[in-house]
C-alpha cells in the first residue's frame, strides 16, 4: 500500500502527518505500521505520527489521533496540534482560522495566526496526581506555594542520579516537572527511562527538566517523552513547566511565559490567575513548519 504523508515540525519536535478521513485507520495505526513510519533509517522518521480523521463528536471538525514512535496512541501533543492545524489549513480543509478538534483528552481549539504561528487552547492544567495517574501514597510531599511536590528516589545509587522533587501536572497527558540547576548536565535519559518503568506511574509519564534564566525571566526546558525519548521540544511539557513555575511563584506572574527548548521558543499563556489552578485555560503558541511531502510503501 502506498501512503501519502507530510513531514512537519514544531520547534524541532517532528511529525509524520497523514490525511486519513477516508477509509479505515485500523491498518495504518497498528504498532508495526507506526514504528515503520517513525523509524529514522527505514521509514520517514518522526517523534509522533499524526492522523487527520473524521470527527467522532458533533462539536469537532476533525478527530486528531496521535501515536508515539513506539507505536502506541497517546492523549495529547501540543506541538503536534499546531502542525495538525497548519496541515489542514494548507490543504484547504479548515473552515476558518479557528476551529475545534477532538482528541482522546477532549476538545482543543487551534487558532491560525497571521504571522504563520499557531495558538492552541489546550484546556486547563490539572495538579491532581491521581489524574496522571501517579500513585503518591507514602511519598514525602511538600507544598510549594500553590502546588504540591513529591520526592522520588531510586532504590540504588547505580542509576547515576539522586532523588528529586517533582510536581505532577496533567495537560490531558501526564507530566512530572522537576527544577534543576544545570539543565545541560541533567540526567534526562536515565530519569526518563526510570520513571516510565516505575510502578507508581502505570501509564508512563513525560519527564520535564526546567530551569529559570534570571536575566530574562525565561524558562529553559528539556523533556523525555514517553514512547519517544528526549525530543527537541514538547508543547504540553512547556505548558506543564510554565504553569508549575507560575503556581510555585518562581516567575513574577506575568504571561505569556517564554519557554526555550532545544528546538526553539514556545509561548505559554495561562488564564488561571483569577480563577485558580485547574480551571483556567492554557494557551500554547509556536511555529508549525512543513518540511516535505511524499509517499511511502507501507
Amino acid at each position: 500500500m502506498r501512503l501519502q504523508f507530510t513531514k512537519m515540525h514544531g520547534a524541532g519536535n517532528d511529525f509524520v502527518v497523514i490525511d486519513a478521513r477516508e477509509g479505515s485507520l485500523e491498518k495504518l495505526t497498528s504498532p508495526e505500521a507506526i514504528r515503520k513510519l517513525a523509524d529514522r533509517r527505514f521509514g520517514v522518521g518522526a517523534d509522533q505520527v499524526l492522523f487527520v480523521a473524521r470527527p467522532s463528536v458533533p462539536e469537532a471538525v476533525f478527530d486528531y489521533r496521535i501515536f508515539n514512535a513506539d507505536g502506541y496512541e497517546v492523549e495529547q501533543c501540543g506541538n503536534g496540534a499546531r502542525c495538525f492545524a497548519r496541515f489542514v489549513a494548507d490543504k484547504g480543509l479548515a473552515p476558518s482560522r479557528r476551529f475545534k478538534v477532538n482528541t482522546l483528552a477532549g476538545l482543543i481549539e487551534p487558532l491560525l495566526n497571521e504571522d504563520g504561528s499557531v495558538t492552541v487552547d489546550m484546556g486547563p492544567a490539572q495538579f491532581d496526581p491521581g489524574g496522571l495517574p501517579f500513585h503518591v501514597e507514602g511519598l514525602k510531599a511538600e507544598r510549594y506555594a500553590d502546588q504540591w511536590l513529591y520526592f522520588l528516589e531510586p532504590e540504588t545509587g547505580r542509576l547515576g542520579f539522586e532523588g528529586f522533587w517533582a510536581a505532577a501536572v496533567s495537560m490531558g497527558n501526564p507530566h512530572l516537572v522537576q527544577w534543576v540547576d544545570d539543565l545541560q548536565s541533567a540526567p534526562v535519559q536515565a530519569v526518563g527511562q526510570w520513571l516510565n518503568a516505575h510502578p507508581r506511574l502505570p501509564k508512563g509519564v513525560n519527564a520535564g527538566f526546567a530551569s529559570l534564566d534570571p536575566t530574562n525571566n525565561r524558562l529553559q526546558l528539556r523533556v523525555y517523552e514517553r514512547g519517544a525519548g528526549e525530543t527537541l521540544a514538547c508543547g504540553t511539557g512547556a505548558c506543564a513547566a510554565a504553569v508549575s513555575a507560575l503556581a510555585q511563584g518562581r516567575l513574577s506572574g506575568q504571561t505569556p511565559v517564554e519557554v526555550l527548548t532545544r528546538g526553539g521558543l514556545l509561548r505559554i499563556d495561562w488564564q488561571a490567575q483569577e480563577v485558580g489552578p485547574g480551571k483556567g485555560a492554557v494557551f500554547l503558541t509556536g511555529p508549525a513548519v512543513t518540511v516535505f511531502s511524499g509517499e511511502i510503501e507501507l
